[in-house]
């Protein structure tokens, strides 16, 4: 027994050390080199913190590029998403009620233009980017309503795109809130 137990004792100390102190330094030391330290990216307007570039926020007002849909309306205490399927009859009249305000909102755009992340609610409900492709559906109405070029704020698009990582990995995005706070400094 003595020649069993001992060394599962040892073992387990060195694992417990490994992976309970070790394994978080290493991960806290190499979040240091990340955008805002490892604790998330700030976006502060005025000395004050607005929001973070990894949580979506709402924003439903015509003047600004509308977020992708929350199905937990964008608390962050937790992520979640629907968990219905896209044959589900409650989905599918949430989806066409979130299709049937957006074209409200947006006249000239046809049902078919509509990329979906702009009616449908993202696995995590916070969904921080959009397509470059929905952000560019929706300057037609930004401009019209602030009353500017729709040149302008499709450069402004294209300023805010962030390719995929590496080059390779994953779509191309436009952060929803800081393209909101660039549209708020134009003048």
């Amino acid at each position: 027994m003595k020649t069993h137990l001992s060394p599962a004792i040892r073992l387990t100390l060195v694992m417990l050390v490994l992976v309970a102190v070790i394994y978080p330094l290493v991960v806290s030391g190499i979040a240091r080199f990340a955008p805002g330290g490892g604790s998330g990216e700030k976006v502060i307007v005025n000395g004050k913190v607005v929001g973070y570039t990894l949580i979506g926020q709402k924003f439903t007002q015509d003047r600004y590029f509308n977020s992708r849909p929350s199905a937990l309306d964008y608390n962050a205490a937790g992520s979640a998403g629907s968990n219905k399927g896209p044959s589900n009859p409650d989905y599918l009249k949430v989806a066409q009620a979130r299709i049937d305000t957006f074209l409200v909102h947006n006249p000239g755009v046809d049902k078919a233009q509509i990329p979906a992340e702009l009616v449908t609610a993202s696995g995590s409900g916070l969904d921080p980017d959009l397509s470059p492709a929905a952000a560019k559906i929706q300057v037609a109405r930004i401009a019209r309503v602030r009353g500017i070029s729709p040149e302008r704020l499709n450069q402004l698009v294209d300023e805010h795109t962030k390719g995929p990582a590496l080059g390779l990995f994953g779509p191309s995005t436009v952060n929803v809130l800081k393209i909101n706070v660039a549209l708020d400094a134009l003048k």
